[in-house]
């Protein structure tokens, strides 16, 4: 189904910045679900968070679900992990890459902006100027930080892709 996020905006422009990413670039951000229950569980879910949080009493009430500073420990940290599979097609071609490592909400995300932030300060980058992407800044400099910092990038599967009408 369709994911409700800001990724898709925020690829989208890397796709308007980087010329390698073509002039028919899209993007589409789906999450996966074997169940329907499931599937109308998140989207209620979201449904529900998007429109509370437009609400005072409501954003009162969300905010006041959890402390500030509250988080999971380290063990569920520990325990916990992410992946994210990319289907991409261009000219005849079809790959599947996935992208995987730990916690993503705690552990993955301070590797994410230390090894941007080291990025930016020692890399040999593009230059850039104004609002710009990561991919449009960093791009492979940070790929190749974040392989070293323990995430996982996989060329899952490559092929012909079929004939689009």
């Amino acid at each position: 189904m369709p994911f409700p996020g800001v990724d898709g905006q925020n690829i989208a422009y890397s796709g308007r910045l980087l010329d390698r990413y073509g002039p028919d670039f899209t993007y589409r951000h789906w999450i996966g679900t074997r169940r329907f229950p499931a599937a109308a569980g998140i989207i209620g879910l979201v449904a529900a968070l998007l429109v509370g949080a437009q609400i005072k009493p409501l954003r009162s009430v969300l905010l006041k679900l959890r402390d500030p500073g509250a988080g999971p420990t380290a063990e569920v940290r520990a325990r916990s992990t992410f992946t994210v599979t990319f289907h991409g097609t261009g000219g005849d071609r079809h790959v599947v890459c996935r992208v995987s490592g730990g916690d993503p909400g705690y552990t993955e995300t301070a590797k994410i902006l230390g090894e941007a932030a080291m990025s930016l300060a020692f890399d040999d980058l593009p230059r850039t100027a104004g609002p710009v992407t990561p991919a449009a800044a960093m791009g492979d400099a940070l790929i190749d930080r974040l392989v070293t910092a323990g995430i996982t990038f996989e060329l899952v599967e490559e092929r012909q892709s079929e004939p689009r009408d």
